[in-house]
């Protein structure tokens, strides 16, 4: 039974729909390796079995009525917790939510619901979604299910360990500074950051205005092309979210790289980066190659001002959003959470709004000068191998332990600065057994072209079905 656990999320809803297995089937087999996981790796803050048993019957009756079925029809999911589901408990990983039921229910969660998918839980995350690393006080730290004592990357970070220990075919993460692909890299999983806008985040707990993305943390690139086709375009709930029509993402995993102009940045990128990370990225290189595209080494331009006004929107904006809270109970935050907004408020108004103008600027000179030589950016997604939580424990660790907390994301913040569309895939094990995670950025709304960069690669490696040692 547990067997199905193993299943990628496009083949479980296809085992539904043709009667391989019934969606209570696939609820069993995600319980059985939670139950055994869970208490190593600590990547649920709330469960509805009985919620979920429910909607596991309505769905496997619907199969046997022959009625229509969506694209995720009877599969079972668990999200990160900080999107809202009306009656349901939301935290936020926060003490100061500990409680909250929200009345308005997530656009992503809704959509994903009209295709068949159903909720069964709420997962683990850093406080309000403020950290790169999966520490969290109130309810605990998650644990890496490669190597336990070692982050999984956050602050999507039960969504991470869940999917790669198939508790969960796929996860909604957040991604403000690598929130999504951090978990992705850390636990060997697959995870988009889509474009600005590209994703309704109406019902989602909000970290920063300019900076906040949804989008999915699953098994393959076909299946975060799968939830992205559901979840993507226009919601009249969400003003910001863009009108550019959805395209179909799974018709473009052809697996065809001829042509594709592969950039790899000189600079910034891979500063400071281990060995057996570098190493691993010259290997998927060679496979992207091998499936006919070029490679060219490069300088990206601006690097330095997207570091810095990047920094500034985020710290303005978060300081921004948990300003009343920040008054009124101080204490209830990790000590880290607070040290990051508390700066917030002495950015002066002058510094905030420059950042956000010279955005557009920036991003028009960045794309001009990137995207005319190439179609997509390949980096690593965290520069290093994957570090422990003692040694990024920023509450409680000696002077320094910051830097290395900080380094986690240094390769992911720049794309959400400037709006990119992002994916990381694992493509190797470091030194401890810990996945090393490839991120493919591209232009403006090519989500398309860097899932087909994805999967052709996940075409000719394995590091994507490899369970993680904590399944035994």
């Amino acid at each position: 039974m547990t067997a199905l656990a193993n299943l990628s999320l496009t083949d479980a809803a296809e085992a539904v729909r043709t009667g391989q297995a019934t969606s209570r089937e696939l609820l069993d087999a995600c319980w059985a390796n939670l139950e055994k996981a869970n208490p190593t790796l600590n990547a649920t803050i709330w469960l509805d079995r009985e919620g979920a048993e429910a909607a596991a019957k309505a769905a496997d009756q619907a199969v046997a009525d022959k009625k229509p079925l969506g694209k995720l029809h009877g599969v079972p999911m668990a999200h990160k917790d900080m999107y809202y589901q009306a009656g349901k408990l939301s935290t936020a990983g926060s003490a100061l939510r500990r409680d909250w039921r929200p009345t308005i229910t997530c656009t992503a969660v809704s959509r994903m619901a009209n295709e068949g998918a159903y909720v069964f839980g709420g997962l683990n995350m850093a406080e309000f979604a403020q950290n790169p690393t999966g520490h969290n006080k109130t309810y605990g730290d998650c644990h890496n299910p490669w190597n336990p004592p070692r982050i999984t990357g956050g602050s999507s970070s039960g969504s991470g360990a869940a999917v790669a220990a198939r508790m969960t075919y796929a996860a909604l993460g957040s991604d403000t500074g690598g929130s999504i692909r951090l978990p992705a890299a850390a636990c060997g999983v697959t995870g988009i950051k889509p474009t600005q806008t590209r994703v309704s985040r109406y019902g989602a707990m909000p970290l920063s205005f300019t900076h906040d993305n949804v989008g999915p943390l699953a098994r393959t690139a076909r299946d975060c092309a799968r939830i992205m086709s559901v979840i993507a375009g226009h919601d009249p709930m969400d003003p910001t979210s863009a009108h550019e029509p959805v395209p179909d993402y799974e018709a473009a995993l052809t697996g065809d790289l001829r042509g594709l102009r592969i950039g790899v940045p000189t600079t910034f990128f891979l500063d400071n980066a281990d060995a057996p990370v570098l190493a691993a990225m010259d290997e998927a290189l060679a496979v992207l190659a091998a499936r006919g595209a070029t490679v060219t080494r490069m300088t990206l331009p601006l690097m330095d001002a997207v570091a810095a006004y990047g920094g500034i929107v985020s710290r303005v904006e978060a300081a921004t959003i948990h300003a009343q809270w920040m008054r009124d109970d101080p204490q209830a935050y990790g000590q880290h959470i607070s040290s990051r907004m508390y700066p917030g408020y002495a950015i002066p108004a002058p510094y905030y709004v420059e950042s956000l103008s010279r955005r557009g600027p920036i991003l028009r000179a960045f794309a001009a000068e990137v995207f005319s030589r190439v179609d997509v950016l390949v980096t690593p997604t965290i520069p290093t191998c994957i570090p422990t939580l003692a040694e990024t424990d920023i509450d409680h660790g000696p002077p320094g332990t910051e830097y290395k907390f900080l380094a986690v994301s240094i390769n992911t913040r720049p794309f959400n600065y400037l709006g990119l569309p992002a994916v990381s895939v694992n493509c190797g094990l470091d030194p401890n057994g810990c996945p090393i995670g490839l991120q493919i950025a591209g232009r403006p709304f090519a989500e398309a072209r860097i899932l087909a960069a994805a999967d052709a690669y996940q075409r000719d490696t394995d590091w994507h079905i490899r369970r993680p040692p904590v399944l035994g």
